[in-house]
């Protein structure tokens, strides 16, 4: 795939998930919550930190975090150019550039959300570059979340052993464009490992 087909790609994914957290951000209060399906609801939830809620702890956790993701993303964006520079298989560069795209997607929640919005509460709606300024000061924005897929959020039946009777939900994570397309550049390099690292002949 070629470096303006990747680059296509990226300016997407990138438009979708900031257009989805914008409209969010600006629309919902805090756990705000829209049913869409049974099994799929808009969820409006921040993110302090990394994937599944974890934090670093201490002052500078955010900080730390953040230059981490800097440096990851401009690893992601070399193995991107030498893929393409290397006439790569098409996979592997579609599947680089969304990996990008999402994590570039999040870095800028890190970096400018605490300093273009105000703060999203219970009972406020945050405001795009509120003349009282920003919740936060840079590079410690939270990322916004709000999708939800719970396939199943119910009581167990009564016959399964040990959990039977019991409360159970099965996927509870709330993410966004950003995540998904990361975790679906990933997945697809697992499913298409073949194609994407394809071994050279032998001589």
């Amino acid at each position: 795939m070629s470096l303006k087909k990747s680059i296509l790609v990226i300016i997407v994914v990138l438009l979708i998930d900031q257009i989805s957290k914008i409209y969010i951000k600006t629309n919902f209060s805090l756990h705000e919550e829209v049913p869409v399906f049974s099994w799929f609801r808009i969820v409006f939830v921040e993110n302090k930190g990394m994937a599944w809620g974890f934090e670093l702890p201490g002052n500078y956790g955010k900080l730390v975090l953040t230059l981490f993701r800097l440096v990851a993303i401009t690893g992601i964006g070399y193995w991107l150019y030498d893929s393409v520079r290397k006439n790569s298989p098409k996979i592997l560069t579609f599947c680089i550039a969304l990996i990008f795209a999402g994590a570039f997607g999040n870095i800028i929640d890190s970096i400018f959300y605490g300093i273009i919005f105000n703060e999203s509460t219970t009972t406020q709606i945050a405001q795009f570059m509120p003349e009282g300024g920003g919740y936060e000061s840079v590079f410690y924005g939270k990322v916004v979340d709000m999708i939800q897929f719970t396939f199943y959020d119910d009581i167990l039946p009564e016959w399964i052993p040990f959990w039977g009777g019991k409360h159970f939900s099965f996927f509870d994570p709330v993410f966004n464009i950003a995540d998904s397309a990361i975790s679906i550049g990933v997945f697809l390099l697992l499913v298409f490992n073949k194609k994407a690292f394809p071994k050279k002949e032998e001589a």
